[in-house]
């Protein structure tokens, strides 16, 4: 069952991406239909159109389509502030840092020198 439903999900979202391909299978499978009753170039047989002008244009208006609905979707994008206004000015009161022992950078390497000496020796025979 979860397998169906992920199917469906998986589907629905692919939808708006495979709608080309749906209009030019609509097309090959009409082609004799659209070239005889639709084709805009019918008259002129020496053009060899053959209902491709149809074709363009439904790919055409398709695109203009998606086109408008996703200027829709980003104009009707709710807008989210992340930054204050410049108008505000903050401060911080810093003071030097006071260190009471003397500062070891590599105290933590004098601590491992001596078993390092003990085991990084060459093999005996």
């Amino acid at each position: 069952m979860r397998s169906v439903i992920s199917y469906i999900l998986l589907f629905s979202i692919m939808l708006p991406t495979l709608s080309p391909w749906g209009t030019i299978a609509y097309f090959k499978l009409n082609r004799d239909y659209i070239a005889r009753v639709l084709c805009e170039n019918r008259a002129r047989p020496q053009m060899h159109c053959n209902g491709k002008c149809y074709l363009a244009k439904k790919l055409k208006q398709q695109q203009e389509k998606q086109d408008k609905e996703t200027s829709e979707k980003v104009q009707n994008t709710p807008v989210i502030q992340l930054f204050t206004s410049p108008f505000h000015s903050y401060s911080f009161e810093t003071s030097p840092a006071v260190f009471l022992e003397k500062v070891r950078f590599f105290h933590q390497l004098q601590c491992y020198t001596a078993p390092a000496a003990k085991l990084l020796r060459p093999p005996k025979r």
